[in-house]
């Protein structure tokens, strides 16, 4: 028996939660480790992040993709980044604006 769509993002949240934990408690310091997510363009933890080829995913990135391949609505790692090319490009406008606004006071 297939699962459902919702069955599958369920298991997939329940995955990338348990990574990001599993991070943590092999290295508690994780949690002040920091990146820039090459799909989303965030500032964010190292903790669950992924290596995929050249690209380093967040967790919460990690969790869309893997759902994506899984839903088999992605084929491969570059689809997802391209996919996600709105996004990067508001988290750098949004990285500017507050730069600006830091060097004005």
């Amino acid at each position: 028996m297939s699962k459902s769509r919702e069955e599958i993002v369920e298991e997939m949240q329940q995955v990338a939660e348990q990574m990001r934990l599993d991070d943590i408690e092999e290295n508690p310091d994780i949690v002040n480790e920091f990146f820039v997510c090459d799909a989303c363009g965030g500032y964010k933890c190292l903790a669950g992040s992924i290596q995929y080829n050249e690209y380093r995913l967040c967790n919460d990135c990690v969790l869309l993709a893997e759902t994506g391949f899984e839903l088999g609505s992605l084929k491969n790692i570059e689809q997802f980044i391209d996919a996600m090319e709105d996004k990067r490009l508001e988290a750098e406008c949004e990285y500017i604006k507050q730069n600006e606004k830091g060097l004005n006071n």
